[in-house]
């Protein structure tokens, strides 16, 4: 491996972490608006200068890209949480967080210039009309859909619409080998955040969430439910690379996993106003073992979770050290479609700790600790993460945890070579998928009577398509020791078959075959298990 590429990883991941923790930002807030600004002789000041330009100025000017300039100045002077929304981006993060859309149901590709479905949403308007993976789709209405010039989002605008309304396709279904019409009706979509759940050995149910959205909470109770009726009195919930989203949802996933009347947070704004949130008697899996996975790029709502399970003494928080944010931003329009979300206050956890890292060197710096953390060896060992004895908190059982840049794990699990941190990037940037998704449309027949249950416990990736894959990076110019890392290359490519024949699901228990935290987990419960054997008294003959 080149030193060049070993200077380009961090640099990728730094820069994967700002962007996630940057939306992550948009995204944490309370749910109450209200107005930004009561009239004073500083906004009039403003005011006034922006009718001066649109007036009297020599020339023509957009006054409104200066306002918006001006607004990011000001919340650049503040902290890198408090962000503007222009009226542009606001219906797309307000859709993302409000966990549903309305359109076709489908995952799409542009294969050999036409749409082609990877994947329909079950239960959603495609699927019940009988769309299948593979089927291309040729019009929406008289709107083509075919051609080499059309970008994704005209795509997307012609298959989205109104509640209710109908759009008339054209598919073309090359294992039938036929051209036939279908009426499609528009209908709300979710957007999970549920990303997957399944079972594991030993009694073990496992969720992963990717952010905390209006719906996120009722579908992690769907989730946790189905798991439990399958068996599950253990629990996994993964919450890596989360950035995080509403506070409110994430209160109520502790809810779930803390005795009633255990302090979930308190909140404090510049006033020195308090505010704590309690938990109640409603939640559904106290008193059971669970297992919190976070890393470096967890988040805001996700280390709410880990800290107050952590403070509380419930559970054992996996991983690595968590992002470091404790702000609370709150949502406010500023009357002509866009938003400002700013920071009104400070969140703690129980023991009376703020994780909320320093920013005061800077929105750049405040992305660059990341580095830092990168180069210490940090992300290596846990003897290298730097710790204040003034931020240190005692739990009520007399656990030591700090303060001061995030959570810090109960069990620490190593980050991964650098061709196991590359593989993963490759996967979450949509290599896998787009070589797989090219691979089944040459013949997707053979794949057409496979049953779920064998695919899982016999399907193995032949080399054949291993060498085809490797063809296929080195023509977009990666590289990496392919051979040394052959089993976790073809683990990666028969999970990403499964998430296209089957669901993302089965792709998730078939990857963390590979995942070193959640063997770490499996090796932990066989440990307690093994200490509650040797605990009790053998029964007499």
């Amino acid at each position: 491996m080149s030193k060049k590429n070993n200077y380009l990883l961090p640099t990728l991941l730094a820069l994967a972490v700002a962007i996630g923790i940057f939306i992550g930002g948009k995204l944490h807030f309370n749910d109450t608006p209200e107005k930004l600004f009561s009239t004073n002789s500083k906004k009039d000041k403003l005011n006034r200068l922006i009718d001066y330009i649109d007036y009297e100025y020599v020339d023509e000017v957009d006054t409104d890209s200066i306002v918006d300039v001006t607004v990011n100045n000001i919340l650049g002077k503040l902290d890198p949480h408090s962000v503007y929304i222009p009226r542009s981006e606001i219906d797309a993060i307000t859709e993302n967080m409000k966990g549903d859309f309305v359109g076709i149901g489908i995952r799409f590709n542009m294969y050999r210039d036409t749409l082609t479905v990877v994947r329909t949403i079950k239960e959603g308007p495609s699927y019940r009309k009988g769309l299948k993976a593979g089927d291309k789709i040729l019009f929406a209405d008289k709107d083509t859909l075919f051609g080499k010039r059309i970008p994704n989002t005209v795509l997307v605008d012609k298959l989205k619409g109104k509640s209710g309304t109908k759009v008339n396709l054209k598919i073309y279904r090359k294992s039938e080998n036929r051209i036939f019409d279908v009426t499609v009706t528009r209908d709300v979509v979710p957007i999970k955040s549920v990303e997957a759940n399944f079972m594991m050995a030993n009694g073990i149910g496992y969720i992963k969430i990717n952010r905390f959205a209006e719906s996120t909470f009722k579908e992690f109770k769907r989730a946790l439910s189905n798991l439990q009726r399958q068996g599950a009195n253990k629990l996994v919930l993964d919450l890596r690379d989360n950035p995080g989203g509403y506070l409110g949802v994430a209160e109520k996933m502790a809810d779930e996993f803390l005795e009633d009347g255990k302090l979930i947070l308190f909140t404090k704004n510049k006033k020195g106003k308090v505010n704590k949130v309690y938990a109640t008697d409603r939640g559904t899996f106290e008193d059971k073992p669970v297992y919190v996975l976070i890393n470096e790029r967890s988040a805001s709502a996700s280390e709410i979770i880990a800290g107050a399970l952590q403070d509380n003494d419930i559970g054992t928080i996996v991983g690595r050290r968590s992002f470091g944010k404790g702000l609370v931003q709150r949502e406010m329009d500023l009357g002509d479609g866009s938003a400002v979300r700013l920071t009104v206050s400070r969140y703690y956890t129980p023991t009376g700790r703020s994780i909320q890292k320093s920013y005061e060197k800077g929105h750049k710096d405040y992305y660059q600790k990341y580095m830092d953390r990168y180069n210490s060896g940090e992300l290596v060992s846990v003897d290298s993460i730097k710790v204040a004895d003034s931020l240190r908190f005692t739990t009520p059982k007399g656990k030591v945890v700090y303060g001061g840049g995030g959570i810090i794990p109960d069990i620490f699990v190593p980050i991964g070579s650098l061709d196991d941190e590359r593989i993963k990037s490759l996967d979450a940037s949509g290599y896998f998928s787009d070589f797989i998704f090219k691979f089944l449309e040459k013949d997707r027949t053979r794949f057409a009577n496979y049953p779920k249950n064998e695919f899982i416990e016999e399907y193995r990736v032949d080399d054949i398509i291993f060498e085809r894959f490797i063809d296929y990076l080195l023509n977009g110019g990666i590289k990496l020791d392919f051979y040394g890392n052959e089993s976790r290359i073809k683990t990666f490519l028969k999970a990403n078959i499964a998430e296209q024949l089957y669901s993302v699901d089965l792709a998730s228990k078939i990857k963390s075959k590979q995942d070193k935290m959640l063997k770490k987990v499996i090796d932990l419960d066989a440990e307690v298990m093994e200490l509650m054997d040797g605990s009790h008294m053998k029964p007499l003959n």
